[in-house]
């Protein structure tokens, strides 16, 4: 049962995690030449142009969730496969980044607190940052349409193999509940999880 104290500063964590995740897929479809997350206003940091309500709540609760998904247009990069590629990593690698930045500053932050408990508070703060970023990158690494994995695993297939795994994208949504209902996808994200937060740890400062 999530605490009171815990609830609130999930709040603007969220908020964070969404909203940079998002934004990097903007960022990178912008960058690459497509100007459809421009026209949609998603290159920006402001979580009100990111915010799924229900893929929140489930960020909040599980540690899991989504946000509204940036709509692009392949048609606009000069290699199809290459920018949907760099545009799917683009938004957990920002938030892996972002859990980096997190890990490494409850190294030293907690400690120059001038109270106790003004440190836990600050400590939980930069430890639910780094959980919900890092498990926001996790679950979205899934290989499961709508989710970034699907994009970045289609991408790297064979244009046969490419073609077939697009029939069943479709079901995605359905695997992906059904996953998510019967706690099956936590024995895909834990690995994930794991892996991202060693790379968090191995490259910290």
């Amino acid at each position: 049962m999530l605490g009171i104290e815990q609830i609130i500063l999930s709040i603007p964590a969220i908020l964070l995690a969404i909203s940079f995740h998002e934004l990097g897929h903007a960022y990178v479809a912008y960058k690459m030449g497509d100007p459809t997350p421009k026209y949609q206003g998603r290159l920006t940091l402001n979580p009100l142009a990111h915010l799924d309500p229900v893929g929140a709540i489930m960020l909040l609760i599980f540690k899991i969730g989504w946000a509204k998904p940036v709509v692009i247009n392949p048609h606009y990069f000069k290699n199809r496969r290459q920018g949907i590629l760099l545009v799917s990593l683009a938004g957990p690698l920002a938030n892996v980044i972002l859990a980096w930045v997190f890990y490494n500053i409850l190294g030293f932050l907690p400690h120059l607190m001038p109270s106790f408990a003004l440190a836990n508070t600050v400590s939980l703060f930069l430890i639910l940052n780094v959980q919900l970023n890092l498990g926001l990158a996790a679950f979205n690494l899934l290989p499961v349409p709508p989710l970034d994995g699907s994009k970045i695993l289609s991408s790297l297939l064979p244009t046969r193999l490419e073609y077939q795994y697009s029939q069943w994208a479709r079901y995605g949504p359905l695997i992906l509940i059904l996953l998510v209902v019967t706690g099956g996808a936590r024995f895909i994200i834990n690995p994930i999880y794991s892996a991202l937060f060693r790379i968090v740890i191995g490259l910290s400062l």
